[in-house]
């Protein structure tokens, strides 16, 4: 058994109206074409729900209760209605975001904070974790845009540039090569902190102590850029992190830049997005602000 929601929608006229001329006139149309629909919904439910045998037409007791329900269903195809506009207009709804460690800890909050200045209706997440599981999260649906520091490799992921980002080596502060420039040689007796191995920090990272020539070196892993720092300024070794993720604690001269050349390789930061994913409007609306960017936000 099907509802016809039209045939319920004049019906419903007729009940609210007391009458089937009444309801033609409101809804425009002729009071046969009224009388017509009410009597196909009455043999589509195998009910009575119009009692015509008085002067004025009355809702039999089955009519009354589909006129009930019918009253909230068309009040919640109202709301419906009014919640897409909601969403649509960025009154409501949810951004989901993912990041990479470096970019979703020193790049997405600065952001997000910009895109809730705009639509402060909106309700945010944030998603930070090393580059394959953010690549997880996208695939799996969990997160509609992600920031990678690195390209992800994934051919279902439609990928776009926005600037770079550069590795320093970073040193305690009163390291013998604090500030000053040297060669990798001058590092052979360094322990060297890395980022757990799946870790887009940590890909970049082996790839400048093989440049360097310093892949004979132990690394020490940690699982965090915050650790990593921690760890260098405990003087446990030295590391290269973003410059983005040491700029206020090189300011601060809790940490030292060592100047090592040639210069550790730049990453791309890119946005990422499935390609058979229809965006939501907040999504393609933080998308825009993202495009909007030409270097990294100070």
């Amino acid at each position: 058994m099907q509802l016809n929601l039209h045939r319920l929608w004049i019906f419903l006229h007729v009940v609210d109206c007391g009458g089937f001329s009444a309801a033609a006139q409101q809804l425009f149309m002729s009071q046969p074409s009224v009388s017509n629909q009410v009597r196909q919904l009455e043999q589509s439910l195998k009910a009575t729900l119009i009692d015509r045998s008085g002067a004025r037409i009355r809702p039999t007791t089955e009519g009354q209760v589909l006129a009930d329900y019918a009253r909230r269903i068309f009040l919640l195809a109202g709301e419906a209605v009014a919640a897409i506009e909601q969403v649509k207009n960025l009154q409501a709804g949810e951004l989901v975001v993912g990041g990479t460690s470096t970019v979703g800890t020193y790049l997405l909050p600065r952001l997000i904070a910009r895109f809730h200045h705009r639509h402060p209706d909106l309700r945010f997440a944030v998603r930070t974790s090393n580059g394959e599981q953010v690549l997880r999260d996208l695939l799996d649906g969990e997160v509609g845009i992600a920031v990678f520091a690195d390209r992800p490799d994934a051919d279902q992921v439609v990928v776009e540039p926005m600037f770079s980002d550069r590795l320093v080596l970073i040193a305690p502060a009163d390291h013998p090569l604090a500030g000053a420039r040297a060669t990798p040689r001058d590092l052979s007796g360094e322990r060297f902190l890395m980022r757990e191995r799946g870790s887009a920090t940590r890909r970049l990272q082996e790839e400048t102590i093989v440049h360097w020539g310093l892949e004979a070196l132990e690394p020490i892993d940690m699982s965090s850029t915050e650790t990593l720092k921690q760890g260098v300024m405990a003087a446990l070794g030295v590391s290269l992190i973003s410059e983005h993720a040491v700029a206020h604690e090189v300011r601060e001269g809790e940490l030292a830049v060592i100047h090592v050349s040639p210069e550790p390789p730049v990453r791309p930061v890119v946005i990422g997005y499935r390609r058979d994913r229809l965006l939501s409007a907040a999504e393609r609306a933080f998308l825009a602000l993202l495009h909007e960017l030409r270097d990294w936000p100070t």
